[in-house]
């Protein structure tokens, strides 16, 4: 699922941080391809593999569970925190535009 398009996320309608990580990717201009967990078949599941995957790495875990979790050009990014980061420190941008989500 993460490794067909340039930026995934994977989100539950409802969540706030998800809601945060979907306008910040708008608003640069990306376009990224949105499962809402909540919505998928199977959603559930995935969202244990999620959390199987983050769980080498230190994960903020809300109501909603490890949700949103982004993926850049099929590469796992992280969270919320995670991209928020990446936008503060400048490299957010640059790994949109390896992944070709971004051309300008």
């Amino acid at each position: 699922m993460a490794s067909n398009n340039a930026v995934v996320v994977f989100s539950v309608s409802g969540c706030c941080m998800c809601h945060v990580v979907k306008r910040l990717l708008l608003g640069l201009g990306v376009g990224p391809t949105v499962y809402e967990l909540d919505q998928e078949h199977g959603g559930r599941e995935i969202q244990a593999v999620l959390s199987q995957l983050l769980s080498a790495s230190p994960v903020m875990s809300g109501p909603h569970g490890v949700v949103p979790v982004v993926f850049i050009g099929g590469k796992l990014l992280g969270g919320v925190d995670k991209v928020m980061a990446c936008h503060i420190n400048g490299s957010l941008v640059p790994l949109l535009k390896q992944a070709g989500a971004l051309w300008l």
